[in-house]
C-alpha cells in the first residue's frame, strides 16, 4: 500500500482525536467544569480503529500496543452511558472482533514475527522501548479512568486522567521526533495544550468548590 494512503489513515484517525479532544473542551469550558459527553467515546473508538489499522500498516508494535488496550475501554464507557446498546448487534460484534482477527491473520500469515517486531531495523531497541514505556503510561490514564468510572458507576473523567494524558504525551512526543513520525507529533503535539488546559479548568473547579 502506498505511503500517502497509510498518511491519510493516520492523519484521519488523529484528526478524529483531537476532535474528540476539542467537543469535550468546548463543553467542559461552557459548563466550568470537565464534562464527557458521549462523542468523546464515539469518536476515540472510531480514531482508536483507524490508527490501530494504521500501526498495522506501518509495522509499529508501540502504536498497535497503545490502542489494542485502549480500544476496549472505550467501548465499556459507550456501554457505561447507554450508548453502546443502541448499535446494531452485528456492528457491536465488528468492533469487538476486529482487533484480534488481525492480529490472528497477520500472525498466521508470517506478517509478524516476535524477532522482527523486537528488531526492526528502522526502530532502534532504546527506541521501541521508549515508545512502549509512552504507549503503556498514556493507556494507564484510560485504565485509571475506567476504574474511576466503574467504582462511580458513571463514565467520568478525573483530574489524574489529564496528569496521565500530559506525561504520556510528551514520551510519545518525544517519540515521534526521534521515529520522525508526523502523524504522532501532530495529533499529541495538538492534544498536550488541551490536557494542560483540562487541569487548569479542574483547578479553578476544585479551588470553587473549596470557597463554597
Amino acid at each position: 500500500m502506498s505511503n500517502w494512503i497509510v498518511y491519510t489513515i493516520g492523519f484521519v484517525a488523529q484528526f478524529l482525536f483531537s476532535a474528540r479532544l476539542v467537543v469535550q473542551w468546548i463543553k467542559s469550558e461552557k459548563s466550568k467544569r470537565i464534562v464527557t459527553p458521549s462523542l468523546f467515546w464515539k469518536l476515540s473508538l472510531l480514531a482508536s480503529f483507524l490508527l490501530f489499522v494504521y500501526g498495522y500498516l506501518r509495522d509499529d508494535f508501540a502504536i498497535m500496543l497503545g490502542q489494542s488496550l485502549t480500544y476496549f475501554i472505550y467501548i465499556r464507557n459507550l456501554h457505561l452511558q447507554g450508548e453502546w446498546q443502541k448499535s446494531p448487534k452485528w456492528f457491536r460484534w465488528f468492533l469487538l472482533l476486529f482487533p484480534v482477527l488481525i492480529v490472528a491473520y497477520a500472525y498466521n500469515n508470517g506478517k509478524y514475527d516476535m524477532y522482527e517486531l523486537f528488531n526492526n531495523k528502522d526502530i532502534p531497541f532504546w527506541l521501541l522501548l521508549l515508545g512502549v514505556v509512552a504507549q503503556i503510561i498514556f493507556t494507564l490514564r484510560f485504565v485509571y479512568q475506567w476504574l474511576y468510572s466503574e467504582k462511580a458507576k458513571t463514565s467520568h473523567l478525573p483530574v489524574g486522567f489529564w496528569v496521565l494524558s500530559v506525561i504520556g504525551a510528551s514520551l510519545i512526543i518525544t517519540y515521534a521526533v526521534f521515529r520522525k513520525d508526523p502523524v504522532l507529533l501532530l495529533g499529541h503535539g495538538s492534544g498536550l495544550i488541551i490536557y494542560l488546559r483540562n487541569i487548569f479548568i479542574w483547578r479553578k473547579q476544585d479551588d470553587k468548590s473549596l470557597t463554597k
